[in-house]
């Protein structure tokens, strides 16, 4: 259990730095470059649009929004342009190890 938890800890954040490089790219679409940058502030933002002491409502923004804002960003990312930041991610992480 506490080694998939860690698996799982290390696939987010090899995603939340692939979702960095890619903000950075320069053939990144502004619209996409907009929606990531929103979901990394939401996930990010100390405290929530809904509160989370709502029934139902409260968590399921936190389980919605950043995921959603995620997805339609990556929808408008060219898959070239995703593919070449994992890949430089990959290739430090091979780097370091």
């Amino acid at each position: 259990m506490l080694s998939q938890l860690k698996k799982i800890a290390a696939q987010l954040k090899q995603e939340f730095e692939v979702y960095c490089l890619v903000l950075k790219h320069p053939k990144t679409p502004v619209l996409a470059k907009i929606l990531l940058g929103l979901a990394i502030g939401y996930v990010l933002m100390p405290f929530d649009l809904i509160p989370d002491f709502i029934p139902v409502i409260g968590q399921l923004d936190d389980l919605v929004v950043a995921p959603l804002l995620v997805y339609m960003a990556l929808k408008i990312i060219p898959d070239v342009v995703v593919n070449e930041c994992r890949e430089l991610i990959k290739k430090e992480k091979n780097a370091n190890e």
